[in-house]
């Protein structure tokens, strides 16, 4: 069965709908030829990540990342660019923990009002001891992933991790325990961030205290402005020298022409704004152009992304745009239709 695609870049992409058709009924696009700006695309039987990656194709998994990244080959992975779950309770999926403090889950009258938060990233009533394993229970629920990205990453390839500010301490020790080398840690500066501190003295008065009203006029509690958020930088220690890992793997060190031209500066807080297309899809959803200078930054046209936690799918169709391969899994079902309709959207049928 042959089927014509207008497609904007070169790299075959494949979709597979459900766990079941991923196992026994996958199909992916396979190119032939390019020829006057079209591709001739044939669809065959595929049967796991692993002959994905050996056929140098794109792809995108519906499933827990934690047992598919068994099935991707030793050292084949040249990035891993991943937004990966905060544990800060946006969400029932960033929900890590088995606190069973029922205030955790709670809501206020202010919070119902916001779309931000669906859900208290913190207790109402003051900290239980089951509210601070939190953080421990965190560092577990990366551990049960870590040691694949180690062993799934080229040596000298680069994971770049949003891991937020809470817990991004947590995700990095997990990180380095696993086998992978901290480089550094960026910053992503944000040109709009929620900012919803209560002030104290609203509390008091609530509560029929003017005097401390009084007293605490301008205090406020909460966090200051969340202007910014870490990007956690590692990398897969290699054993010779970084220049002959170079020639070896094509890995180990970066474009500083290139993150030059992309941001302006080689400072290591990056400054990008927000648009309207990279909102909407994803309570957590990050800029194209900041996925951009990531994957330029450590990779070539033809190598190898990784996103185990794909959300709605920007990592992957930003390394398509690039000529980069990627491999994208995603757990919930929902934000697998997304991805879905974000790269069809990207090949339009000729016969229509």
């Amino acid at each position: 069965m042959t089927t014509r695609y207008k497609y904007s870049n070169p790299i075959p992409v494949r979709i597979y709908r459900t766990q079941k058709e991923f196992l026994n009924e996958l199909m992916y696009i396979q190119s032939l030829y390019q020829k006057g700006g079209f591709i001739v695309v044939r669809l065959i039987n595929m049967n796991s990540i692993s002959e994905l990656v050996e056929k140098g194709e794109s792809g995108v998994f519906c499933g827990d990342c934690v047992t598919l990244l068994k099935d991707i080959p030793d050292n084949s992975i040249d990035l891993i660019l991943s937004d990966i779950p905060y544990g800060i309770g946006l969400d029932d999926w960033d929900v890590l923990h088995k606190n069973t403090n029922s205030a955790y889950g709670g809501s206020s009258p202010a919070q119902a009002k916001s779309a931000a938060f669906k859900k208290r990233g913190k207790p109402i009533n003051g900290w239980s001891e089951a509210d601070k394993q939190i953080p421990r229970e965190y560092y577990d629920w990366c551990m049960t992933w870590t040691p694949e990205w180690t062993r799934v990453l080229k040596p000298g390839g680069s994971a770049f991790v949003f891991a937020g500010r809470r817990f991004g301490h947590r995700a990095a020790t997990a990180l380095e325990d696993a086998g992978l080398n901290l480089r550094d840690i960026l910053g992503w500066q944000k040109d709009r961030a929620l900012h919803r501190a209560q002030r104290l003295s609203v509390v008091f008065e609530r509560r029929g205290d003017r005097d401390a009203a009084g007293i605490w006029e301008g205090w406020r509690v909460g966090n200051l402005k969340p202007v910014f958020e870490p990007i956690i930088w590692t990398f897969k220690p290699y054993k010779v020298t970084i220049a002959d890992n170079v020639l070896e793997h094509g890995l180990g060190a970066y474009n500083h022409q290139v993150f030059k031209e992309n941001i302006g500066n080689l400072n290591n807080i990056l400054h990008v704004p927000q648009g309207k297309k990279d909102m909407g899809l994803h309570a957590a959803q990050k800029p194209e152009y900041l996925m951009k200078m990531l994957i330029e930054l450590v990779t070539i046209k033809g190598q190898v992304v990784l996103d185990p936690f794909a959300g709605s799918g920007t990592t992957g169709v930003v390394a398509a745009n690039l000529g980069r391969r990627f491999i994208m899994i995603e757990r919930e079902r929902k934000f697998y239709d997304t991805i879905k309709k974000r790269l069809e959207s990207q090949q339009t049928d000729l016969f229509d």
